[in-house]
């Protein structure tokens, strides 16, 4: 098998392309595709597998992807979601199947529309795999297996980190700065009394209690891919209310809002003078860029912080679904506990970069028969893949309470 990791070089990347090093079969091939060759090539050598090969690609230039991919089975999309659609016509142009990490509820919509295509083509396309999306939705699954009715999916994110670290970044980001601008900065999908509706960002911050070490957060509704999919996944059993809410932490929390209210997450072309040299005083010449590329290009800029000690993360991945149970009104709540894989030097964001690779192993392995643009609650088997999930240190508890009175 060749697994290809698009955006191999990059911070999910990496990741999945570290978890293949540790399960992928000794005969299959790892190929971090990157437009940045020399950070694939970097990865390539700190790893330093025998199977890894760094490939370089430039995703808006389809022939050329074709042409350096030829051979890949599967494609593990980790580039930025607005890639989302031009991968997936990669993958149909090869003739492999794909997975990637969500595409923000407006863009797993239209990928959702190229079911036909996929399905024709004899290919499975699953999506939003990392941990919400996927995590969160395959949670969601377990659940509804419980009931004969679902009514209401509520998925919730929740983390601590308490490692000390040594010159941490201004704006410490695990991942890209832009999506999280976007996510502050686009209205919430919810699907409630049966119809989508839109919410306004960073709303709905009421306190909810997780587990321990993880405790009260203030979880605040962003846009996500979850309620793109659960109302549908569910809809026979009569799901009526599906929401999406995240914890951050409170000063990463302000940073972000500030630069979302300072107009950095525009998407509107400003111009940008460039100068000649460190020492010019005058302009030469002026391009034209969006304020929330040029602040994502700083800010992913940052070197990282040193940790001191140990790792000391926790996030708790959390569906609460309520329904009905042989003629009972019953809630499960179903919590992924995450504290990073310090043996493959992975933290938290683990449970983000780990799934599509389970994903991808299972299309391999044929444990997905299904073809088409699937969401993972459809695609694949929950209890299969958290058997999967619990080889690489992430635990799942399934909790059943009488009634709908549990708080979200």
């Amino acid at each position: 098998m060749i697994y290809a990791v698009i955006g191999g070089a990059g911070a999910m990347g990496k990741i999945s392309v570290t978890d293949l090093t540790h399960t992928a079969k000794k005969e299959d091939q790892i190929w971090v595709a990157d437009y940045d060759l020399l950070k694939a090539k970097k990865i390539c050598s700190e790893l330093n597998d025998p199977r890894l090969k760094a490939v370089q690609i430039d995703v808006k230039n389809k022939a050329s992807c074709v042409q350096a991919l030829k051979g890949a089975k599967i494609l593990i999309n980790c580039t930025q979601y607005q890639f989302n659609l031009e991968v997936m016509d990669i993958a149909l142009l090869l003739g492999a199947h794909y997975v990637d990490l969500g595409g923000l509820f407006h863009v797993t919509r239209k990928q959702l529309e190229w079911n036909g295509k996929f399905k024709n083509a004899g290919l499975t396309a699953i999506v939003g795999v990392g941990a919400a999306p996927g995590i969160t939705n395959l949670l969601s699954r377990l659940c509804a297996d419980q009931m004969e009715k679902v009514y209401e999916i509520h998925t919730r994110v929740g983390s601590h980190d308490q490692t000390k670290y040594k010159n941490l970044p201004a704006l410490p980001v695990a991942y890209s700065l832009k999506t999280i601008l976007e996510e502050f900065s686009f209205d919430p999908a919810v699907f409630t009394k049966g119809k989508f509706t839109f919410v306004k960002p960073m709303s709905g911050d009421h306190p909810h209690d997780f587990p321990k070490p993880v405790g009260r957060q203030k979880p605040m509704y962003t846009i996500h891919s979850e309620v793109a999919t659960l109302p549908l996944s569910f809809k026979e059993k009569g799901v009526q209310e599906v929401s999406f809410k995240i914890a951050f932490d409170p000063m990463f929390v302000d940073r972000v809002r500030f630069l979302r209210d300072l107009g950095m997450a525009s998407h509107r072309p400003v111009e940008v003078p460039s100068f000649q040299g460190p020492d010019a005083d005058k302009p030469n010449a002026f391009t034209w860029s969006t304020p929330i590329d040029i602040v994502n290009k700083v800010a992913m800029a940052q070197p990282a912080g040193t940790q001191v000690g140990k790792l000391k993360q926790y996030e708790v991945v959390r569906s609460v679904v309520k329904g009905i149970q042989k003629g009972k009104k019953v809630t499960f709540i179903a919590d992924c506990h995450t504290a990073g894989i310090p043996e493959w030097g992975l933290g938290l964001d683990s449970d983000t970069g780990c799934p599509p690779v389970v994903a991808a192993q299972m299309l391999a392995e044929k444990k997905v028969t299904i073809s088409g643009v699937l969401a993972p609650e459809i695609a694949l088997d929950p209890k299969e893949f958290f058997n999967r999930l619990k080889k690489r240190k992430m635990k799942v508890i399934l909790t059943k309470k009488t009634g709908w009175s549990f708080k979200v």
